[in-house]
């Protein structure tokens, strides 16, 4: 036996409403349109649904029984529409993110845990990776959108590049440090320096050996290799090395133990995006979750 699921529904507001008229006025019906879709329903269950004396019509057993069922459908269309206006404005769905170790620290995980708060219908899905494991992420359709530097969207590999800030690199130090004295940092004071500085296949690595080279600085004196923030922040902050991060992923690592000094290049320009395969379009879910970095 095939019911319609609108007649369980407006039979439901019936009994709800305690009049036909009333309900009909709810439902945006006639009297007498309800009252014939009343009569096709019990046609089709072959049974009463109501117990009418003179003009009243009061739900019997079956009625009210039948009722429940017709709250049901009409809190899951209630659901069901809350749920289609909510992913056309990007608050349900799936979010499949990738970013370098350095962007998904805490500036990355502190506004997806806002995204996640405001959008708990979403389902979030962060890599990270270096710039060719990214690359290839994106190339398999692993992620939908990578947050990182525009170096590593090479147009030639089908990628474009959304700018959001500007990530400056900064040279970083502990607090304490002999160089945090100096009025003026020179290119020789960096020469002097013990360096710390990020993995060779870091875009941060590149970055850094090309601007300490534009900049004057003929050598660096290299004790130690990373590619882990935390390790970068915790020798640096305990010890007289120096090093390079950017500066806007990092802000929140300072604290009173870590500085950058007043020293600067116009190589170290770090504009950070969205990337992108070429051609693919933004879902209003990425463009909800990336209003959260602004």
């Amino acid at each position: 036996m095939k019911i319609d699921p609108k007649h369980l529904a407006q039979l439901s507001v019936i009994v709800e409403a305690g009049s036909f008229q009333t309900a009909a006025d709810r439902l945006g019906l006639t009297q007498p349109a309800l009252s014939r879709n009343m009569k096709a329903l019990e046609s089709r269950l072959g049974a009463t649904l109501f117990n009418r004396n003179g003009r009243k019509s009061i739900p019997n057993a079956l009625g009210l029984r039948l009722s429940r069922n017709g709250q049901a459908i009409r809190l899951a269309e209630e659901q069901a529409s809350v749920l289609a206006e909510q992913s056309a404005q990007g608050a349900v769905g799936e979010l499949r993110i990738g970013a370098p170790p350095i962007v998904a620290g805490r500036f990355l995980s502190s506004a997806m845990a806002r995204f996640i708060r405001q959008n708990p219908n979403c389902v979030v899905e962060m890599r990270t990776g270096l710039v060719h494991e990214l690359r290839t992420m994106l190339e398999r359709g692993q992620v939908d959108l990578v947050l990182g530097p525009q170096t590593l969207a090479e147009p030639s590999d089908g990628l474009e590049f959304e700018p959001l800030i500007d990530d400056r690199v900064g040279i970083m130090c502990r607090s304490g440090h002999p160089l945090t004295t100096r009025r003026q940092v020179m290119p020789s004071d960096l020469e002097a320096q013990v360096w710390l500085v990020h993995s060779r296949g870091s875009l941060l690595r590149q970055q850094t050996e090309a601007a300490m080279m534009a900049s004057g600085v003929t050598s660096m004196h290299i004790i130690c290799e990373t590619d882990s923030i935390r390790s970068v922040l915790e020798v640096v902050g305990d010890t007289d090395l120096i090093t390079t991060m950017p500066r806007a992923t990092t802000a929140s690592y300072l604290e009173d133990k870590l500085v950058f000094l007043d020293f600067d290049h116009p190589q170290f320009h770090r504009p950070l995006g969205a990337i992108r395969r070429a051609r693919s379009s933004a879902s209003p879910i990425e463009d909800r979750f990336l209003s959260t970095l602004l």
